[in-house]
């Protein structure tokens, strides 16, 4: 089935990427996200349509074959590549045959808290975990999650996962208008963030046709919601939605003011700060006031 392979996808955050479809089929998802681009179906705990470890390698020798210059094989699904049964034979195999290529998964988080699933994840260079609620109502009514998914068990087997892996952990919140923007919402999310401490945390917004009627938050808005999570958190605007807002004029003073609430990066810089203002970025990067911290392939100017 040659669907199971698709891109390469270019990504600023992970270079050239390979997907991997472990559900090519149908959707198979323990959530059914209002925002999904994919129609809404029924939630379910393991995948009813299975494919074979050897059928899923077998593209992947070929996609590797055809694309020499990969920096990540993505595993993902449509639906949660997790319920895929043979995850971790499958994660051995992949090792087996990656070369330099590096692996990511991007995973809804819904069964971090079961312990096999932790054990294939650990196999991985890199793990990107969805956290677009902290509170159970929440992830009812935006993430819909299956019966018996409970918000507090995905945050207590995030923190055992992350004790035990060494490598990136990246966390993505999609913010849909109304239903996790609120200031209370988002005050959940930084507690629990504070004490999981990812490598990075990316915030975005819908930038594809959802499955139901619900609305994106503008990169102001993202913007303002960046500045409500603790300042020591590494928090990335991920949307690729750009704004309707011109480029403003911001003092010395002003730019060292709002990189000491929040680190930005050159994207952000470049949305927010006129030619002028762009240019006192640099001389305070050349007098040491401000630096360029990387985090996990994301370049942020920090404030000294």
């Amino acid at each position: 089935m040659n669907n199971i392979i698709f891109g390469p996808i270019h990504s600023r955050r992970f270079g050239k990427s390979l997907g991997v479809d472990l559900s090519p089929g149908k959707k198979q998802c323990n959530f059914d996200c209002l925002y999904c681009e994919l129609d809404p179906a029924k939630t379910m705990v393991g995948q009813d349509e299975v494919l074979s470890v050897e059928e899923i390698i077998d593209a992947i020798k070929k996609g590797l074959q055809e694309h020499q210059d990969i920096d990540f094989l993505t595993i993902t699904a449509n639906g949660e590549p997790t319920l895929y049964p043979h995850l971790s034979e499958l994660i051995d195999e992949i090792n087996k045959i990656k070369g330099h290529t590096k692996t990511l998964i991007l995973s809804n988080a819904a069964s971090i808290d079961d312990p096999k699933v932790q054990d294939a994840l650990l196999k991985l260079d890199e793990v990107k975990l969805s956290l677009d609620c902290a509170t159970q109502k929440c992830l009812k009514k935006l993430d819909r999650s299956h019966l018996g998914i409970d918000v507090e068990h995905i945050k207590a087997g995030m923190l055992t996962f992350k004790k035990r892996y060494k490598g990136p952990l990246v966390i993505e919140i999609l913010i849909v208008k109304t239903l996790n923007d609120s200031q209370e919402e988002i005050a959940k999310l930084n507690e629990f963030l504070l004490k999981l401490r990812p490598t990075r945390i990316d915030i975005g917004t819908i930038d594809r046709p959802p499955a139901f009627d619900v609305k994106p938050v503008s990169y102001e808005e993202l913007l303002k919601i960046s500045h409500l999570f603790d300042s020591s958190l590494p928090v990335y605007i991920a949307s690729r939605k750009k704004t309707d807002a011109s480029p403003e004029s911001y003092s010395y003073e002003e730019i060292l003011e709002t990189l000491s609430k929040r680190p930005l990066t050159q994207e952000d810089i470049e949305v927010l700060f006129d030619e002028e203002s762009q240019k006192r970025v640099e001389n305070l990067l050349h007098k040491h006031k401000i630096k360029l911290v990387e985090t996990n392939g994301v370049k942020f100017y920090k404030k000294v």
